[in-house]
């Protein structure tokens, strides 16, 4: 397997040391690293350079500030592995990820996407390790359902085969392009397999999107899942949609988008969601976020 490891770096000299080191060590012969400056002002730029001079492996790309998913497509518009993968460089990668991923799809050419492991806020005291465990699917909507793949669309806990992405790259000028674009993925994947081996090292990012989301841009996630919920919906997504729906109106205010549904499939839902899911039935989506909106902002005052 000829892995393409694609970086995006923006102002990360702080870490950005670490993150490489973390991927280098496990570099297979014929893999390559691809480190897309974007624009950086810090020593960032410096470090891509200082790495891409010391194996011909690494290859280096400088381009004015246009953002991650413009990052991530440069990276890859010149990949030439069969396999892409994406590491953000204020994260890293457990010792021995890649050669234990290269093992299992060399065994498996058929799968088109491969999803390992996560340390979600790694060195912190909320520290969990999410694993979904070793099942294949050829069902996408099913992986999508059960596998509550909408929860983790994150970009860089996966393998994917390369031809994935002929007609498919990251949207430029929006957030939270994770959602947008691994659904396009899915189109066209037959084989998903979620693996116990490896990690990703997901750390916290206090200036990070999903920290600091305004109203405008939890707008953007709302729209990325409605573009799609009709093709994967089910019960539990839909309440999934809700809260993202709740968090838009209790933001701006604005009427709601998410259309109405009678949800009558309450099984496999934790005890918030079948509240969720008995209150929208009797209340409806506009007064339950008026509810949600309410219940905040009296939490906050007291």
């Amino acid at each position: 397997m000829k892995l393409s490891i694609i970086v995006p770096v923006f102002e990360v000299e702080n870490t950005l040391q670490q993150c490489l080191e973390s991927i280098y060590q496990q570099m297979d012969h014929d893999g390559e690293l691809i480190l897309v400056d974007d624009g950086s002002t810090d020593r960032s730029h410096e470090i891509c350079d200082e790495w891409g001079a010391k194996d011909g492996r690494i290859r280096v790309i400088h381009q004015s500030n246009l953002g991650l998913s413009a990052a991530r497509n440069a990276g890859i518009d010149i990949a030439t592995g069969e396999y892409i993968t994406f590491v953000d460089a204020d994260d890293a990668i457990e010792e021995g990820t890649y050669t234990q991923l290269a093992k299992i799809i060399d065994a498996h050419p058929e799968y088109d996407i491969l999803e390992y492991p996560v340390y979600r806020h790694h060195g912190h005291a909320l520290e969990t390790f999410i694993s979904w465990g070793d099942h294949v699917y050829t069902d996408i909507r099913q992986y999508w359902c059960e596998c509550h793949a909408y929860e983790h669309t994150y970009a860089w806990n996966k393998i994917y085969r390369r031809a994935l992405f002929d007609q498919v790259r990251f949207p430029v000028g929006k957030v939270f392009e994770d959602v947008y674009t691994y659904p396009q993925l899915l189109d066209d994947a037959k084989i998903v397999a979620t693996t116990s081996q490896g990690a990703y090292f997901y750390k916290d990012n206090p200036h990070g999107i999903t920290v600091n989301a305004s109203g405008k841009e939890l707008k953007m996630l709302l729209e990325a899942h409605l573009s799609i919920y009709n093709k994967f919906m089910d019960d539990r997504y839909y309440i999934h949609i809700l809260n993202i729906q709740m968090d838009v109106y209790e933001c701006t205010g604005e009427r709601p988008l998410l259309p109405k549904r009678k949800l009558t499939n309450f099984t496999g839902m934790r005890g918030k969601e079948k509240i969720k899911a008995r209150m929208l039935n009797i209340l409806g989506i506009k007064k339950i976020c008026q509810l949600n909106k309410l219940i905040h902002k009296f939490v906050k005052r007291h």
